[in-house]
């Protein structure tokens, strides 16, 4: 009776376990995707009518002549831009403040970016190092993202490679980077790769650089995977979308 009762308890306390596993899992892999789909379409229509009522900084004047992008000479520079005004609007944090595209991605992605790295500010989309530079300027506008979980962002991140167009704007231009070298893996203490010229980028400057990171390895976070990219060509929203979409 005893043995019998034992290892009923065991059965019951197996599957109750087992139960709790299968929930776990149900809730990583499809409830925060749920969560974040909702959340990121709120970021995104929050964007679309701060746009609309021409809440954003002013355009970018375009950097060649006519109406036209005009590429970087390099990797270590960037398109001709004015001087930054003292008067723009800072990043309010949490809140979003522009769209990111990557087409190697696929065409339908599309994540806002929203300003810190918080855990909460991570649910909604991709977070903006605070302290890094701002969209555009001088410096490194540094940008984290899931690997997994909450709509997995950044899942394809391995498959980026030099050339790669990352495509941004903030409602008023777009800002197209292109990414240097295949992604690099570091340690989650490495905040060098975040500085105004990252370490080990091959970035000999200062320039208008672009940092990506997520987690690795894919199911965990003991290292981080970098890309980084310098700024190619700016272009008014107004001029439709740059060539970067199509090629």
């Amino acid at each position: 009776m005893t043995v019998r009762l034992i290892v009923r308890t065991f059965s019951e306390l197996c599957i109750t376990v087992g139960t709790l596993i299968v929930l776990f899992v149900v809730y990583v892999l499809f409830w925060t995707g749920v969560k974040a789909a909702g959340a990121t379409e709120g970021q995104i229509d929050t964007l679309q009518n701060q746009w609309a009522q021409g809440a954003v900084p002013g355009p970018t004047p375009d950097t060649g002549p006519g109406r036209g992008p005009t590429p970087a000479p390099g990797p270590g520079t960037a398109p001709a831009a004015p001087p930054p005004s003292k008067d723009r609007e800072a990043y309010r944090g949490g809140k979003p403040f522009a769209m990111m595209y990557i087409p190697r991605f696929g065409t339908g992605w599309e994540w806002p970016v929203l300003e810190n790295t918080e855990v909460r500010t991570l649910q909604k989309g991709l977070g903006h190092y605070s302290g890094t530079a701002r969209l555009g300027d001088t410096g490194n506008f540094a940008v984290a993202g899931h690997r997994r979980t909450y709509g997995d962002p950044f899942k394809d991140f391995p498959k980026l490679r030099s050339g790669d167009a990352v495509v941004l704007t903030d409602g008023t231009t777009w800002f197209t980077y292109r990414i240097a070298s295949r992604p690099y893996r570091t340690v989650p203490g490495d905040t060098a790769v975040i500085d105004p010229v990252p370490r080990k980028s091959g970035f000999d400057g200062p320039g208008r650089y672009l940092t990506l990171t997520t987690c690795e390895p894919e199911w965990g976070s003991s290292h981080r995977l970098i890309a980084w990219a310098h700024l190619d060509s700016t272009r008014p929203v107004t001029d439709g979308r740059p060539a970067a979409f199509h090629s």
